[in-house]
C-alpha cells in the first residue's frame, strides 16, 4: 500500500474539527448583525463544522474516495466514542462541592439521545454524499474545474446534512415553518462559508498533490460506503495476472 506523508496528519485533524464543532459549537447560541442583511441567529458551530466538508474535499481530490470513507467512519466512531462519554459524564452523581456546577454540564454536554442521534445520522450520510458527488464530478470533468465539484459537492452534501439533523431532531417538536427557516438559514451559511473558502481549498489541494505525487481518480473505485478497503489489494491482484 503507497504510504503518504501527510495523509494520517489530515485524518487526525479531520477528526479533531468534527469532535470540536459537536461537542463545543451546540452549547452556544449566537446572534450577529450583519450589514443590508440584518441580525441572523445560528448556532455556534455552525462556524467550524463546514471544515470537516473542507477536508472531506480535499481528501477526496487528493488520495480518492476510499480513502476519505476511513476518515468518515473515523470520525463516525469518534463521535460515537463523544456521545457515550457525554452521557456517562452527564450522569455521574456529581461530589458534594461540585454539586453547585451540575447543571452547567447538562447544559453544555447533556443533549438528548434524539438530537445525539440527529448528529451523528446526519454527519455520516452528508460526508458520503459530499464525496460521492466529489469523486463522480471529478471523473466528469477529467481533473478539470475543480471549483466546480469543490462547491457542487458542498451544496449536495450539506443539503443532505442540514435536512436530516433538523427533521430527525426536531420534526413535531417545531413546525413545519419553523424547521424550514431554520434548516435553510444553516444550509446557506455552510454553503457560504464553504464557497468563500474554496481558494483555500485550491491552495491546500495543490500543495498536497505536489508533496504526495498523487491525484487520484476512482475510475474503478467500490462506492458502497460500507468498507474500509481502499481498493489497492484487488488492483495488485489484477495486475499480477497473466497479459496485463
Amino acid at each position: 500500500m503507497k504510504s503518504y506523508k501527510y495523509y494520517d496528519l489530515i485524518l487526525g485533524a479531520y477528526v479533531c474539527v468534527l469532535l470540536c464543532s459537536n461537542l463545543i459549537g451546540p452549547a452556544k447560541v449566537s446572534t450577529v448583525h450583519v450589514p443590508l442583511v440584518g441580525s441572523i441567529t445560528f448556532m455556534a458551530g455552525v462556524l467550524f463544522f463546514p471544515i470537516s466538508y473542507i477536508f472531506g474535499d480535499i481528501l477526496t481530490e487528493v488520495y480518492g474516495y476510499a480513502r476519505d470513507r476511513r476518515c468518515v467512519w473515523a470520525g463516525f466512531g469518534a463521535l460515537i466514542f463523544a456521545a457515550v462519554m457525554s452521557y456517562v459524564i452527564v450522569h455521574l452523581p456529581p461530589a458534594k462541592f461540585w454539586a453547585s456546577k451540575q447543571a452547567a454540564v447538562e447544559a453544555i454536554f447533556g443533549n438528548t439521545p434524539r438530537i445525539v442521534a440527529a448528529s451523528i445520522i446526519a454527519f455520516w450520510c452528508g460526508s458520503f454524499v459530499n464525496s460521492y458527488v466529489l469523486a463522480r464530478m471529478k471523473l466528469w470533468t477529467g481533473g478539470r474545474w475543480l471549483w466546480t465539484r469543490v462547491i457542487g459537492s458542498t451544496l449536495c452534501g450539506e443539503l443532505v446534512d442540514s435536512g436530516l439533523f433538523y427533521t430527525i431532531a426536531f420534526w413535531g417538536s417545531w413546525t413545519p415553518a419553523e424547521l424550514l427557516a431554520v434548516g435553510a438559514t444553516q444550509y446557506v451559511l455552510k454553503s457560504g462559508w464553504e464557497i468563500l473558502m474554496t481558494p483555500v481549498t485550491y491552495r491546500i489541494v495543490g500543495f498536497l498533490k505536489r508533496s504526495e505525487q498523487e491525484d487520484y481518480f476512482d475510475r474503478d473505485t467500490d462506492f458502497t460506503p460500507f468498507s474500509l478497503g481502499v481498493g489497492e489489494a484487488r488492483m495488485a491482484r489484477a495486475l499480477a495476472q497473466p497479459g496485463q
